[in-house]
């Protein structure tokens, strides 16, 4: 089995030593052998990700005395699986066995620089560097290797960290053997080639979660799992809603209770204990006066008011002359569509542990970027960055919420303040009202159809929801795309309360409305849905996708609405094509819709670990139940009524559906996104699976039991 940040978990329940820096480190790990990545070959994206890496941070593996091999990366394991999968990668070009692998991940004093995990951009960005660190750590080693063997390097092959004579099999020398006593840094003068996935033995085999095991029995480490003498619970005082203003603060109900402290430091007031509960109860005791607006803003008048609120739009697709494409059109229609705010809501809360040891600040935090944590502890307490050291955890879950940091600057805040070891753990509903939700978005189109079932023209307009998925693939010769406002954040005052990247940030909201419409004009043609998305389309890629699905799913052609409750939708998303199809069944009475099956085709290039990849597009499709179906924020102003599960429905295993995965063979040999694509399309699928079973068009997500009869009443 891998072992998992192996030096930091034989310590965790203990008091850790004090940090040492990366070149302190390799000092003390003796002999073995250090390789440094040389970066190149990438595209722009890549190669801005990766120049963000410290030259002195581009050590990414080392082979030790032992013949192990351990991997550092600044990327962490939220559930995406990537613990294994890199694993996997380096065990491939290394010609190591998977088990003899080691994962240190997210530490920020030995790790090189990441800016986070999230975009799926760790297979897609990190692997290839990774990679490329492992084939050139073996070549190194076959040098020396014919070094001590005496012969030539072509001669010489590798199986399980041995190098063998391949004429002579007995003459041969293991990692462990040439490593032993020396250490070595070394780039070579030739940069050697990438296996040929022909070559593969480890990449493309289904492997099952290493942290699987770990997880079940416990023994993983969580933020909220490790203990530290004298550590103390922390619990804040929150104002009421976003816009409320403290007037006046009133604390002598618990100024003198023993073992209880008190900290007031402008902005953040808690209380710390060493019973967490207590803590609480105690936080309940204060008396405060706030100044709280009146508002009229709710979930309901969000739309008009992101209309009203909206920038200059920028124009990044056109092509053709929209006037043109309507004069050929049998039939224009034009839709808005809107989407709803959504939490990300965690099986983990925001959690983090704070302790100064001497003039340093050491952090355990559940968070997809530990190195944007220690840049932002280092701001807020005026510290050098080298004084900051945030270590290893486990992340039970972020989905893009889990960006931001406040809750591990909040804990090393009060740790420097108490001057003992804090933890954080947000409550639920702190959850709800300071994680930084998928911002509410609007969506127009104006399009038209020819006569022969050809979009004749596409005039797309996006509020809010970004650029993510917003661009058409269909083959349209008359076409324009806006967007107003090109992020998931927007300026002061659009938004009641903050906004950030929800999984797949946007092309949920926006694969909704291109899929939806699409269907829409399908309908208006006359034409079977899957017939007309492939009469409308030039991409190959997409096209197979498509005849993917419909072969897995056996996909009879109709004319929308025809009664069966089939629905279809298709998008790109990380580099990925991806297709779904789906049968449900409505409840005219209820309104209330039952997801029975959903089928989806995933063409992500190279797939570096079915069961993973798997795993991964189920994972999105249970999840998009939610958004599609149920899940929504409400709320008056900056006054979250949405505050615990109770009230926010995530899928419940009666939602959930027979879940089929088709992946395609690919003739992309890179690795592409995975954790993202599968999720965008939900919404689209099931409002056009609806529409096919009632004839009712829904335009607005979630699409509750009461939008659908009233949907129903209106078709």
């Amino acid at each position: 089995m891998i072992k998992i940040n192996q030096r930091i978990d034989k310590n965790i329940s203990g008091y850790i030593p004090d940090g040492i820096s990366r070149r302190q480190f390799l000092k003390r790990l003796g002999g073995g052998v250090i390789v440094a990545v040389a970066i190149s070959d990438f595209s722009d994206l890549e190669a801005a990700v990766l120049q963000e890496m410290p030259t002195d941070l581009n050590a990414f593996l080392r082979v030790s005395l032992d013949g192990r091999v351990t991997c550092f990366t600044g990327k962490i394991e939220m559930g995406q699986g990537v613990v294994t999968s890199l694993a996997q990668m380096i065990a491939e070009e290394l010609d190591v066995q998977l088990e003899n692998v080691d994962m240190v991940m997210g530490d920020t004093d030995l790790c090189p620089y990441d800016r986070g995990t999230w975009g799926s951009m760790t297979t897609r960005f990190f692997g290839p560097a990774l990679r490329s660190a492992a084939a050139e750590a073996r070549a190194v080693l076959i040098q020396m290797a014919a070094e001590k063997l005496k012969v030539p390097v072509t001669q010489l092959k590798v199986e399980n960290g041995t190098v063998m004579d391949s004429n002579n099999p007995k003459s041969k020398i293991t990692y462990a053997e040439l490593t032993k006593g020396n250490k070595i840094v070394k780039t070579l003068s030739e940069k050697p080639e990438l296996k040929d996935p022909s070559q593969f033995k480890v990449i493309g085999k289904s492997v099952k979660r290493m942290d699987g095991k770990i997880k079940v029995t416990g023994e993983a480490k969580f933020a909220g799992d490790i203990r530290l003498p004298g550590m103390v619970y922390a619990s804040i005082f929150r104002p009421p809603s976003h816009e409320s203003k403290l007037k006046s603060l009133d604390t002598t109900a618990i100024d003198h209770i023993e073992g209880l402290t008190l900290i007031r430091d402008n902005d953040l007031v808690a209380v710390l204990h060493e019973d967490p509960e207590y803590a609480q109860a105690c936080l309940a005791k204060i008396n405060a006066v706030y100044d709280t607006p009146d508002s009229t803003l709710n979930e309901n008048t969000i739309f008009d008011h992101l209309l009203k609120m909206a920038p200059e739009g920028e124009m990044v697709a056109e092509g053709g002359n929209l006037g043109e494409g309507e004069g050929m059109a049998k039939k224009v229609l034009e839709s808005e569509y809107h989407d709803g705010y959504y939490s990300h809501s965690p099986m983990e809360p925001h959690t983090a542990l704070a302790v100064m040891e001497g003039d340093r600040m050491k952090i355990w935090a559940s968070t997809q970027s530990p190195f944007g944590l220690k840049s932002e502890v280092a701001q807020v307490l005026g510290m050098s960055p080298d004084k900051v050291h945030v270590q290893p955890a486990f992340v039970g879950g972020g989905f893009g919420g889990k960006s931001n940091n406040r809750q591990g600057v909040e804990a090393a805040r009060l740790a420097k303040l108490s001057g003992k070891p804090v933890m954080l753990v947000w409550t639920r509903r702190e959850e709800f009202a300071y994680d930084a939700l998928r911002p509410a978005a609007v969506i127009k189109i104006k399009s038209g159809v020819t006569s022969a079932g050809k979009i004749a023209s596409w005039d797309y307009k996006v509020y809010f929801a970004g650029t993510r998925g917003a661009s058409q693939f269909y083959d349209i010769p008359n076409h324009k795309t806006t967007v107003y406002n090109s992020g998931w954040r927007a300026r002061e005052g659009v938004h009641p309360f903050a906004t950030g990247a929800w999984r797949a940030p946007g092309n949920n909201t926006n694969t909704f409305a291109r899929e939806s419409h699409i269907n829409f004009l399908a309908a208006e043609a006359g034409v079977d849905p899957l017939e007309f998305r492939l009469k409308n389309l030039k991409d190959e890629r997409m096209i197979e996708t498509l005849k993917a699905v419909a072969d897995k799913f056996g996909w009879i052609p109709l004319k929308s609405p025809s009664g069966k409750g089939y629905g279809i939708a298709c998008g790109t998303d990380a580099g990925a094509y991806v297709a779904h199809m789906a049968e449900v069944k409505v409840d005219r009475q209820t309104g209330h819709v039952q997801v029975l099956r959903v089928v989806c085709a995933q063409d992500m290039g190279l797939v570096i670990n079915p069961q993973g990849a798997t795993i991964q597009m189920e994972g999105c499709i249970t999840m998009g139940l939610g958004y599609a179906l149920s899940e929504e924020i409400k709320f008056t102003g900056g006054m979250m009524h949405t505050r615990n599960f109770d009230t926010y429905k995530i899928p419940r295993f009666s939602m959930l559906p027979d879940i089929q995965t088709v992946l395609v063979k690919s003739k992309d040999t890179n690795a592409q996104g995975g954790g993202e694509p599968a999720i965008i399309c939900m919404g689209a699928l099931i409002a056009n699976a609806i529409y096919d079973a009632t004839g009712a068009r829904l335009f607005r997500m979630p699409m509750t039991p009461e939008r659908v009869l009233e949907a129903i009443k209106k078709s």
